[in-house]
C-alpha cells in the first residue's frame, strides 16, 4: 500500500468508517490513480430509443397494493441547500403553507398507511450534517417510525483529495471541511453496513422506492410498483423525456453489452458536451426515482464481497467550497442511478413529467409555492388541474438566490401563476400581495428598488417604479 493510500485508509479508520466504506473508497481512488476517468465515450454507449410508460392499468394497480406490505421509502436527505444560501438541511425549507419538505413527506406517508391500510416504512438517507436536525424536525410524527426501526440512517462520509497528490486533504481550522459525502450511489453501501438491508429483508421487505426529499412529484405510485412485480424487475429507474432545461443533466443510454446505464455529465468527455446535450439523441434524463429488489441488491452485494462496482464520478473541487482560493481539490462519488448497469433484470420507464419536481432553486420554490400547484388532502403538491406544465421562472440572482433575500421580496407570498406561462424578473422587484402574473412576462425595475402594487395583474412586459 503506498503512501496516498494508506493515508487515507487511516483517516477513515481514524473516524470509526466501516471497513466495508473504507474498500469501496479504496476501489475508487485506485481507478484514479490508475487514469481511469469514469468517462463513458460516444463509442462505448448507444442511444436509447424507446422505453415502456406507465399507463393506467387495473391489474398493474392491484398488483402494485398487493405487494404494499413489501415496500418501505427512503428519501435522500443530506443536501444542505447551500445554492440557496442554506446552512441547514434544505428539507427543512418550507414548501407550501407552512409546511417543510419533512413535514409533507412525514403527512403524506401517514395518509398513506390510513388509506392502504398497511403500515409502509418510511427511512431518510442522512449525511452528518443533516442528521441532527431532521430527527428533530420529524420528532412531532411519533407515529412515523415503524417495528422499532430507525428513521433515519447515516450516509457515510470520505476524505477529499488533494488534485495532484491524491493525499487526503487538510484544511486546518474546520476539520469537517476535510470529508464529503461520497454521492447518493452510496445508499447501497450504507442499507449493508447500518445492518438496515437486512433487517428489512428479515421483515418481509422485498421492494424500496427511492428519491430525493427534494422532489416534490416523487410519490409512491402503485402501477409503477406493479409494473415492476408484473415483469420481475430488480431495478426500475423512472425516467422522463429530456428537454432544453435538461441538456446539461444526466441521460439514460445503452451499454455495447446490451444493458442499461447512466451517464452524468461529468462522465462525458469534453469534446462530446455538445453531442451529451442532444435531446433528440438522448432522449431520457434520470429522474432519481429508483424502485429496487432488495433480495436482488443483497445477492449482488455478496457476488461483489460488498463493494458495488459503481462507475466513479470524479468532481474537482475547492477545499472550502466558499473560498475559491483553498487548495484544489477530488471529491470521488457515485450516482445512485448508475446501478442500473450492474442488475441484470434492470429497466427503466417512461414517466410524467409532474413525478420530477424537485426544487433546487428559488425559481423553484416560487412555482411551487404559488397556486400554479395545488396541495391535495394527502398532502401531495401537484401542479394545478388547469396546467399541464410548470411555469417558466427566471428570478435575478442577483436578489433572490438566497432564501432570506427571496423571502424578502415576496413579503405576503408567491404571486398567483395559475395563468402564467412564463415570467422573467430583472432587477430589485418587491411583490406585495395578490399581484397576478398571466402569460408571458418579464418584469424590469426601473429604480434601485422597485415595489409592485397589491392587487396588480399584470399580463406583458412591464417596467415598474
Amino acid at each position: 500500500m503506498d503512501e496516498s493510500l494508506e493515508r487515507c485508509v487511516t483517516a477513515m479508520n481514524d473516524e470509526g468508517l466501516p471497513e466495508l466504506t473504507i474498500r469501496t473508497f479504496c476501489l475508487h481512488l485506485e481507478r484514479l490513480r490508475n487514469g481511469e476517468t469514469g468517462k463513458l465515450s460516444r463509442n462505448e454507449i448507444d442511444p436509447v430509443a424507446e422505453i415502456p410508460e406507465t399507463k393506467a392499468s387495473r391489474t398493474r394497480h392491484d398488483a402494485g397494493i398487493a405487494a404494499l406490505d413489501q415496500l418501505a421509502l427512503v428519501k435522500l436527505n443530506g443536501g444542505l441547500g447551500t445554492s440557496m444560501g442554506l446552512e441547514r438541511a434544505k428539507s427543512l425549507l418550507p414548501v407550501r403553507e407552512g409546511l417543510s419538505f419533512l413535514d409533507l413527506i412525514a403527512r403524506q406517508v401517514l395518509a398513506l398507511r390510513r388509506t392502504s391500510i398497511s403500515t409502509v416504512p418510511i427511512f431518510f438517507m442522512n449525511s452528518f450534517r443533516t442528521e441532527e436536525d431532521t430527527l428533530n424536525a420529524l420528532a412531532p410524527y411519533p407515529d412515523l417510525a415503524t417495528d422499532g426501526l430507525p428513521l433515519g440512517f447515516l450516509q457515510h462520509k470520505v476524505p477529499k483529495i488533494l488534485r495532484e497528490e491524491h493525499l487526503p486533504a487538510h484544511h486546518g481550522s474546520d476539520p469537517e471541511l476535510d470529508w464529503c459525502p461520497p454521492g447518493h450511489g452510496d445508499v447501497y453501501t450504507a442499507l449493508e453496513t447500518t445492518g438496515l438491508l437486512d433487517d428489512l429483508l428479515a421483515k418481509g421487505i422485498n421492494f424500496v422506492f427511492m428519491s430525493n426529499a427534494d422532489n416534490v412529484g416523487a410519490v409512491f405510485d402503485a402501477e409503477i410498483l406493479g409494473y415492476m412485480v408484473e415483469n420481475d424487475v430488480d431495478f426500475l429507474m423512472e425516467a422522463a423525456d429530456r428537454t432544453d432545461a435538461d441538456r446539461k443533466g444526466g441521460h439514460l443510454c445503452r451499454l455495447k453489452n446490451g444493458r442499461l446505464a447512466l451517464r452524468e455529465s461529468a462522465q462525458c468527455p469534453g469534446e462530446e458536451q455538445h453531442e451529451f446535450r442532444n435531446i433528440d439523441m438522448y432522449r431520457y434524463f434520470n429522474t432519481n426515482n429508483i424502485w429496487l429488489h432488495l433480495p436482488s441488491l443483497k445477492s449482488l452485494l455478496h457476488e461483489n464481497q460488498g463493494v458495488l462496482p459503481l462507475s466513479t464520478i470524479v468532481n474537482h473541487k475547492t477545499l472550502d467550497p466558499r473560498d475559491p482560493g483553498s487548495a484544489l481539490v477530488i471529491q470521488l462519488e457515485t450516482a445512485m442511478g448508475s446501478a442500473i448497469s450492474l442488475f441484470p433484470k434492470a429497466a427503466a420507464i417512461r414517466v410524467p413529467r409532474q413525478r420530477f419536481s424537485p426544487v433546487k432553486t428559488t425559481n423553484d420554490l416560487l412555482g411551487v409555492r404559488s397556486d400554479a400547484y395545488e396541495l391535495t388532502d394527502d398532502f401531495r403538491v401537484r401542479l394545478h388541474r388547469s396546467r399541464f406544465e410548470p411555469p417558466t421562472i427566471e428570478l435575478d440572482s442577483r436578489y433572490y438566490k438566497a432564501i432570506d433575500d427571496f423571502d424578502r421580496h415576496f413579503p405576503e407570498g408567491a404571486p398567483s401563476l395559475r395563468r402564467c406561462s412564463s415570467l422573467k424578473v430583472t432587477g430589485d422587484v418587491v411583490f406585495e400581495s395578490g399581484v397576478t402574473i398571466i402569460g408571458d412576462v418579464a418584469i424590469q425595475a426601473r429604480s434601485a428598488t422597485s415595489r409592485i402594487a397589491a392587487n396588480t395583474e399584470i399580463n406583458s412586459d412591464f417596467r415598474v417604479d
